[in-house]
């Protein structure tokens, strides 16, 4: 087993370490740091402007570029929190909280370190358990069958609902409404158009990328320009990067048990970075014998939900390439990116494409060496990117989107309909609802409907085989559990307080 993945390693290292995919990732986390520092942004706004200049890239360059973006975010957005009270990223609004209150107190380095030295031992330790558990539930995987992939599926739809942030109701209404969306196009099976209002180019389906670069980037740039320019500008110099022994002492413990949690919380539906986060600066908060010191700079409250927010980013990679099942939005662009190269998100991606695989994962630790190398010396140049005023941004931003769509299909109506979808974005953003779970159900609901007719094809139209089968019964079985624990007044009390600690 261990000499398996010593030797998976090592195609991993010689995959990673050529000079192109190095320079990729290398790109991705300088590209990552910017959309963290920058407001308005997104990994899944930038990861969806930028799939259509993938179709160019081999698949290794293209995902280890795009990986180095989701995680590389989460380090940059810690800085401007820090430094500014302005979280770049949405899972940086709890770092905010202590980090902020440090740097007025005059220890901006020591919370800027503490933040970096967290994130890489996090990102350092969730990439180990990405290679150490992978392999084994790879082979869980091949044992599924269509019942059993279609379970998952209901299972993973049911967790992005419970864990998503905000109300049940509108959760469940905007899954509800990305299952109704991935319906539009051709149906496999009989070959019939449906949904399409005999429009030509609806007939394979709304284009993923121009929904998701409406819903994030479009609705998100017309919010804040609603809100307009509301920034402080950072006008002392960062010194004493380097924490003290005292700082060590009280935040490696928070960092550790930050790690732990959002390796978990990551591997879940709906979990990820932002989830992480929180619930690591409750823990923190509850566990601590000085809670009162919590939002008037506290190192703990930095360190913890750093660790946390980066674990739980790359952790939620594990779903996605053993079992092909996204577990958050930017897993579900990185779907998209996969089947722009005819690759399958799944299990059989080990087997057919390991260096892809293995190169991929390990290029998540050279990412995170790089990324303590872009964040800790060039403070400076982040903060000083601040000043770009949003008038000259935001239009920039949206010419880019455009062009980026429509060189997908070469195709007009792809504009329209992100300029449709920025719309239906900003009206969510305005009633409280997260788009999140909308593109997860855009993502996964053809797929859970191509399973649930090859079970029931194989089981001659009887239902009972999705219950009859063990690993599928389980599955159910599980989703049910975990609505009934999320219905029971004590969880969802804790819920609801998890997400309004910030």
């Amino acid at each position: 087993m261990l000499e398996t993945l010593l030797s998976n390693l090592a195609l991993g290292f010689e995959t990673a370490l050529s000079l192109q995919n190095l320079a990729y990732a290398f790109v991705g986390c300088l590209l990552g740091t910017l959309i963290g520092v920058l407001p308005g942004l997104g990994p899944a706004t930038t990861i969806a402007m930028l799939l259509p200049i993938t179709y160019t890239l081999p698949p290794v360059a293209a995902l280890i570029m795009l990986a180095g973006i989701y995680y590389g975010s989460q380090y940059g957005g810690s800085t401007t929190a820090i430094l500014v009270n302005l979280p770049g990223e949405t899972s940086s609004v709890v770092t905010a909280l202590d980090g902020y209150q440090m740097a007025r107190q005059g220890r901006a380095g020591a919370a800027l370190a503490t933040a970096g030295i967290s994130s890489f031992i996090a990102g350092c330790f969730a990439t180990l358990a990405l290679a150490a558990f992978a392999a084994p539930m790879a082979e869980l995987a091949f044992k599924f069958g269509p019942a059993e992939y279609f379970s998952l599926m209901v299972l993973g739809l049911v967790g992005a609902v419970v864990l998503a942030s905000g109300s049940l109701i509108k959760a469940i209404g905007m899954i509800l409404l990305g299952l109704l969306l991935g319906l539009v196009g051709t149906d496999v099976n009989s070959g019939v158009a449906r949904y399409s209002f005999d429009v030509p180019e609806l007939t394979d389906g709304i284009n993923l990328v121009a929904i998701a670069m409406g819903v994030f980037g479009f609705s998100e740039i017309m919010n804040n320009v609603e809100q307009g320019e509301h920034r402080e500008t950072f006008t002392n110099k960062v010194t004493n990067l380097f924490p003290t022994r005292e700082d060590f002492r009280r935040f490696l413990p928070a960092a550790l048990r930050g790690t732990a949690l959002g390796s978990v919380l990551g591997i879940l539906p709906g979990g990820g970075s932002i989830l992480s986060a929180f619930a690591s600066y409750t823990l923190e908060k509850k566990i601590s014998r000085h809670p009162e010191q919590f939002g008037k700079g506290a190192i703990e409250g930095v360190g913890g939900p750093e660790a946390a927010n980066n674990a739980g980013a790359q952790t939620s990679f594990v779903p996605l390439l053993t079992l092909g099942l996204p577990s958050n939005v930017v897993m579900a662009l990185m779907v998209g990116a996969m089947t722009i190269h005819n690759i399958q998100p799944g299990p059989q991606v080990m087997t057919s494409n390991p260096d892809l695989f293995w190169g991929l994962i390990v290029s998540m630790w050279i990412g995170n060496a790089m990324l303590i190398i872009l964040n800790l010396p060039l403070v400076g140049l982040w903060v000083k990117l601040l000043k770009v005023p949003y008038r000259y941004l935001y239009p920039a931003i949206l010419v880019f989107c455009c062009i980026g769509v429509y060189s997908i299909n070469n195709n007009t109506f792809d504009v329209f309909v992100t300029a449709l979808f920025g719309l239906v974005g900003y009206v969510f953003i305005r009633c409280g609802m997260e788009a999140a779970p909308l593109l997860l159900g855009l993502v996964l609901g053809p797929m859970m409907e191509e399973n649930l007719r090859r079970a029931l094809l194989l089981s001659r139209g009887d239902f009972s085989t999705l219950v009859t089968r063990p690993l599928s019964a389980s599955l159910l079985a599980a989703t049910v559990l975990l609505l009934v624990i999320m219905l029971l007044p004590a969880i969802k009390k804790s819920r609801d307080e998890a997400f309004q600690e910030a």
